[in-house]
């Protein structure tokens, strides 16, 4: 045991009872010795990996002591103490890391990959940047509900390099959100040591470009870590702003377990070793008289027993047994579709009047439903689809956003997680890009890992037609339709539009719908006036024929419409698609086993796109019943062009009756 005079670290216990202080050491403690344990366990092959927080928990049981229990945290790797000192039972850590099935993830997902809403905790993917969003959604929703919480966020000194700290922060700070932005500084990501990550003395500097509050803290004095962050959430609460705060600590293992420290001067893990956070806090405790040996016995001797105990449960449990329905049936949250019946009222709406008119009806359904985007407020959207939104819902409801795409759906994602309802404009489908990955890792993802739903709509105005280049012309859904989690919807007309943005909003997982610019205003149809939804997986057989089966959706719908208008001895089944995931696979094979020939149009570039997916399951289902070879027409393989003539022979549509009249003469 440390004595006084070789105490690296000064205390100052303020007005803290015996009791507080005796909680915060055994707190402290009890992560400590169930990470000893766990590299035991690791050593004997036990469990797969670690990624060790032994140096550190003054910062996790800090901050979670400060917070009330029914406010959110999102912790990192290195923070067990914020798992234990919420309660969570140890079996169900023990058997989470051990890929049994009373973990939190099922076995899908290991470490500290999950959150779990009973005890208000959303842990980290790997993509370390995007929670820092997620936290910014949730804080939203507490401002929102007018619950005066905060929430906390954990991130590394390394993970302050990515764009998403950066757009989390700004938005955080434009939205006077109530966050404490936590970042670990222990010296090194990975291999890397601070002086190789930034050039700011400290990272609460950054605090002041985005005009907030911010603060350094020595991350092994619990004292200072729990006093602080209990005065600064208290002020949070009362006058809701993000906080940024740098807590200077140390890492004592390696990244994980594997990589080692042989990078660390010896020196350096000398100098902080003498600060560990639990032996100075444990002698401080002594020479106060707070922490008498035979408690300090008892305490231990109690951990260590109910660390075996739970070890034990965790061992009892019956490994995972695999099956495909289980696996196949928790990608999606369940979503009892009902059909809403539209009403006999019709009127003639152009498609971007259907799509403004069935958001404002979900909005007006849905109290806890939030628009957000670039220039959706008073502007109403380049395309003016939320126009006059803002004097009906106000701008709590429909948010302008800052240009960060990624920030925008990680937020939306934290609305999901708090209960709330989000819809995110993209200003034009091309700009998914800059939010890839927190759609395709955080949305499409967090059900099937953690069972919990990402109940978001991006709108995605998309196509080409419109002379606008490869950069506003875009039709992407294929990078959507190839990952398990996500719904993507793909309407032509306005009555499809409506009802299935509906439907979407409704729906609670992640839906990507497509709106394509081009028929923004130049298709009308009657449309009913009242709310109603569409099912999503359900193909509209538009015209009905013997020779061939049309398969296609958005634009292509029309270029096929036109071709047949043109060829009007061709006798061919017409298929809109509508819903690309789910996808009416049935409609389609109902259709080639009747025709016998199949063609598929799609306005993507050819390689990758779904069309190639629909002709291998027509291959695979219907071969015997093919008079031709399946035939997919896609636009040229190069990106989409600016000046009519060439975007014009890039388009599918220049060669689609070509196409089509040399499949039925084959």
């Amino acid at each position: 045991m440390l004595t006084s005079t070789k105490r690296a670290i000064t205390y100052d216990k303020k007005n803290l009872d015996d009791k507080t202080l005796l909680r915060l050491y055994k707190n402290m403690l009890k992560p400590r010795m169930v990470e000893e344990k766990m590299l035991i366990l690791l050593r004997q092959g036990k469990i797969s990996k670690w990624f060790s927080g032994i140096g550190q928990e003054a910062i996790s049981i800090g901050v979670t002591m400060a917070l009330n229990s029914d406010e959110y945290i999102l912790p990192m790797h290195r923070n067990l103490g914020v798992f234990t000192t919420r309660e969570i039972p140890l079996h169900r850590l023990f058997s989470q890391w051990q890929g049994k099935a009373n973990g939190f993830t099922k076995g899908r997902d290991r470490s500290f990959h999950f959150g779990t809403q009973d005890y208000n905790l959303v842990g980290m993917i790997s993509h370390l940047g995007p929670q820092l969003g997620v936290a910014d959604g949730i804080a939203l929703a507490s401002l929102l509900k007018n619950k005066n919480q905060v929430t906390a966020v954990f991130t590394g000194e390394g993970g302050t390099s990515e764009g998403d700290f950066h757009e989390a922060l700004n938005v955080a700070s434009v939205w006077q959100l109530p966050v404490l932005f936590c970042i670990e500084n222990n010296g090194y990501g990975l291999s890397t040591p601070t002086n190789e990550q930034y050039r700011c003395k400290d990272l609460a500097d950054r605090g002041k470009g985005y005009g907030m509050e911010s603060f350094v803290l020595d991350g092994n004095n619990v004292l200072e870590v729990y006093t602080k962050i209990q005065k600064l959430a208290a002020s949070i609460r009362k006058r809701p702003r993000p906080i940024l705060i740098e807590f200077k600590t140390f890492r004592m293992r390696g990244h994980e377990e594997a990589s080692g420290t042989k990078y660390v001067p010896k020196e350096l893990m000398q100098e902080w070793a003498k600060k560990d956070p639990v032996e100075n806090f444990q002698a401080y405790l002594r020479e106060e008289n707070i922490l008498t040996e035979k408690q300090e016995v008892a305490i231990k001797e109690g951990l260590m027993h109910e660390i075996q105990e739970h070890l034990e449960m965790a061992y009892a449990e019956n490994p995972i047994v695999a099956d495909y329905a289980t696996e196949l049936n928790d990608v999606y949250k369940p979503f009892d579709f009902k059909v809403t019946q539209p009403n006999s009222k019709t009127s003639e709406l152009r498609l971007i009047d259907a799509i403004s008119e069935g958001l404002r009806q979900s909005m007006e359904k849905y109290d806890d439903l939030v628009i957000m985007g670039q220039d959706i407020a008073d502007y109403g959207g380049v395309f003016k689809i939320t126009e006059g939104f803002v004097k009906q819902f106000g701008k709590d409801r429909v948010r302008n956003t800052p240009i960060c795409e990624s920030a925008i759906v990680e937020t939306a994602m934290g609305l999901s997680i708090a209960g709330m309802k989000a819809v995110v404009e993209m200003q034009f489908s091309d700009f998914v890009t800059s939010g890839f990955n927190p759609v395709v890792n955080y949305l499409a993802k967090s059900h099937y890992r953690w069972n919990q739903q990402a109940d978001v709509v991006i709108r995605m105005p998309c196509g080409g037609g419109v002379a606008a280049g490869p950069f506003h012309s875009q039709t992407n859904e294929a990078w959507f339709t190839k990952t398990p989690g996500l719904k993507v919807i793909y309407p032509a007309f306005p009555y499809d539009a409506k009802g299935l943005l509906a439907t979407a909003i409704e729906d609670p997982n992640p839906v990507l719908f497509f709106e394509h610019k081009a028929l923004y205003r130049s298709i009308r149809q009657e449309v009913p006036t009242d709310y109603f939804t569409l099912p999503f997986g359900e193909a509209a057989l538009l015209r009905e024929g013997n020779d061939v089966s049309i398969i296609t959706y958005g634009a292509g719908v029309h270029w096929a419409v036109e071709t047949l208008d043109k060829n009007p001895e061709i006798s061919a089944d017409l298929i809109d698609l509508r819903s690309l995931q789910p996808l009416d696979a049935e409609a389609i094979f109902a259709s080639v086993r009747k025709t016998g020939r199949a063609i598929i149009l799609q306005e993507d570039t050819l390689f990758g796109g779904i069309a190639s997916d629909i002709s291998a399951m027509i291959m695979e289902q219907c071969f015997e019943y093919l008079d031709a070879p399946v035939k997919r027409v896609a636009s040229l393989e190069t990106p989409i062009p600016f000046i009519n003539q060439l975007e014009d022979q890039y388009m599918a549509k220049s060669r689609f009756e070509n196409a089509l009249l040399e499949l039925i003469s084959y």
